[in-house]
């Protein structure tokens, strides 16, 4: 059924224009009263009014009443799906041209806005295969401020809202703005007391063994991000990393029921190798490689859609398409022409059994 949202997206446009009632008010010719019955529901503006109103805000009139917001909801999913395929093949041009084609059509919608501001944060990511990531770095880092800022103070989806304010801290801490980032940082709220954490008390059943599950997930996913983190920046001697990264791989082996994950990116494994050639181990080193490409050849021949369950984990869905990135190049390639480019790998770069590696990698 159609229902009209006149008062809440008119509340919401003028607050996004920074604007008093009595100041819309104005520009309209009517009285600041009736502005606010408008925006309280107790009264429509004249149809009249309608277009003024429309074009002030720079919308649609049926943008204005709310009264097509499905087939709208449909057309922006459908703009986020092409943003999704697009991040997935590592096309990050391609990402802001959907972005903005959507923002065209729909400019006042928060989850195309954060999807603009997230694709400008990846064009200036030296990580990737990224042409012109140096430029994009300075040309887009007004806009990507400006974003952030607006959706941090406008957007109403809590979970847009925080997503856009940790990357507008990364994005100053990457712009050499560590103060100003480290603020914003500290404005997030902490995980002791998110919704995923606290809502167990309000669940029943079979929602509560699923919440169970998420919070198993989502620490799961922390401990490996921090032990990448470790790796990342050498933030332990050799030998307490290399004892890391074995405790990463053996839990992964447990929390996966005695297999590992399933098409695992083998960047981290990579990263375990670097450690053992720089401590001198070159067979262990050369034992981890050679399962980083057999990890590295199934990532790259990985279906469209899986699943894969565990105890713990419970059952999820996964999809090729959800894998994030800004390298358009298979994983064998960059495993070759990057990771195995790293210094680390200097002191057993000449040996045979590298070139076999490499050689395995090109197959």
């Amino acid at each position: 059924m159609m229902k009209l949202q006149l008062g809440k997206t008119l509340k919401r446009l003028r607050r996004e224009k920074d604007i008093t009632q009595e100041e819309l008010a104005e520009i309209l010719g009517v009285s600041f009263q009736s502005v606010s019955r408008w925006e309280l529901g107790v009264c429509y503006p004249d149809m009249a009014l309608l277009p003024a109103i429309a074009s002030f805000f720079n919308i649609t009139v049926d943008a204005l009443l709310g009264i097509d917001d499905v087939t709208a909801r449909q057309k922006v999913e459908q703009y986020l799906s092409r943003f999704q395929e697009a991040l997935a093949k590592g096309d990050v041009d391609a990402c802001i041209a959907i972005a903005r084609q959507g923002i065209s059509e729909f400019p006042n919608d928060y989850a195309l806005l954060n999807k603009l501001m997230y694709a400008l944060f990846l064009s200036g990511d030296a990580d990737g295969n990224l042409p012109g990531w140096e430029e994009a770095i300075q040309k887009n880092d007004a806009e990507i401020i400006a974003l952030g800022e607006r959706i941090m103070k406008y957007c109403p989806d809590q979970d847009i809202r925080l997503e856009a304010t940790a990357r507008l801290a990364f994005h100053h801490c990457e712009m050499g703005r560590k103060v100003r980032g480290r603020e914003i940082y500290e404005s997030l709220p902490s995980w002791e007391f998110s919704r995923q954490n606290q809502i167990w008390w309000a669940l029943e059943g079979e929602d509560r063994l699923e919440n169970c599950r998420e919070r198993i997930r989502a620490g799961y996913a922390l401990i490996c991000g921090g032990i990448y983190n470790l790796g990342y920046g050498k933030l332990l001697p050799d030998a307490a990393l290399a004892t890391a990264f074995q405790k990463s791989f053996a839990l992964e082996c447990w929390m996966y029921d005695g297999r590992g994950a399933p098409y695992r990116f083998p960047q981290m494994r990579c990263q375990y190798a670097g450690v053992l050639a720089r401590l001198g181990k070159p067979d262990e080193a050369f034992a981890q490689l050679k399962l980083a490409v057999d990890e590295a050849k199934e990532f790259d021949g990985r279906p469209d859609t899986w699943t894969a369950a565990s105890l713990l984990l419970g059952e999820w869905r996964e999809t090729r398409s959800g894998f994030e990135t800004t390298d358009s190049r298979p994983c064998r390639e960059i495993m070759r022409d990057k990771w195995l480019q790293h210094p680390d790998f200097d002191p057993i770069r000449g040996m045979a059994e590298f070139k076999e590696i490499e050689a395995a990698l090109s197959a």
